[in-house]
């Protein structure tokens, strides 16, 4: 990472979004800002805990090693969205990688004045509260799809929740251009089992794909893969 004289606008981050309005100027004066080049880490899994970084611009990925040869990919971090919260813990370390996908921009802050912003904001540490629970029940239902729901299910379910995040272009693709390894990563899947259901997807006409980008021709029809099925 490059550390950069580049400016956010105190506005974007969910911190400058929930703090005091007078705790602003504190966090305009501890803040650093550091551009992210794609594929550069923040951290990685094992790092010493020193900080929190909110994502100004661009797109990380929360990733963790699920065996020797595989990473899951847990969630995508995008504008204003935090990261490496987890090491508010117990821990000394990150439990967790976060790695950029394409380039961006992210504010960090170290870990003592950010405990002093969760003292002073009670609002921001009630919303962060919430966003806790809502990983915590996000993270439970992965881990029931990866007992539960077949590979297919997940690539559909995997789809969908790209589209919830991030939305389409202009063009109607998925607002978010992924490697075939990062989706399989992000589905929880082997990469050999996603080849092979994409083109049963594009066969079926349910998606078409150009390069990286991803278009969704039957949202219907993958939302009803996704369905649990009533014993």
């Amino acid at each position: 990472m490059t550390k950069t004289t580049h400016i956010c606008d105190l506005n974007t981050c969910f911190l400058c979004r929930n703090c005091l309005k007078d705790w602003l100027p504190a966090i305009a004066a501890n803040r650093e800002n550091f551009v992210v080049k794609k594929g550069q880490q923040l951290f990685k899994e094992g790092d010493n805990v020193t900080g929190i970084y909110f994502v100004y611009s661009g797109i990380i990925k929360v990733h963790k090693r699920w065996d020797q040869e595989k990473d899951l990919i847990l969630r995508f971090a995008k504008q204003g969205d935090i990261l490496g919260h987890l090491g508010l813990a117990d821990t000394t370390s990150y439990p967790i990688s976060a790695t950029a996908i394409e380039p961006s921009v992210v504010c960090y802050l170290k870990m003592d004045f950010f405990e002093s912003s969760l003292n002073v904001n009670n609002q921001f540490t009630y919303k962060l509260m919430r966003f806790f629970a809502n990983e915590l029940n996000e993270s439970e239902k992965r881990m029931r799809n990866l007992a539960h729901m077949p590979v297919k299910e997940r690539i559909a379910q995997a789809l969908l929740s790209l589209k919830d995040q991030f939305g389409l272009n202009t063009d109607g693709y998925l607002n978010i251009e992924l490697t075939r390894q990062d989706l399989s990563s992000y589905a929880s899947v082997a990469y050999e089992t996603l080849f092979k259901v994409t083109q049963e997807f594009l066969q079926n006409n349910l998606i078409a794909i150009t390069g990286k980008n991803i278009k969704l021709l039957n949202e219907q029809a993958l939302q009803a893969m996704t369905l649990e099925k009533k014993v």
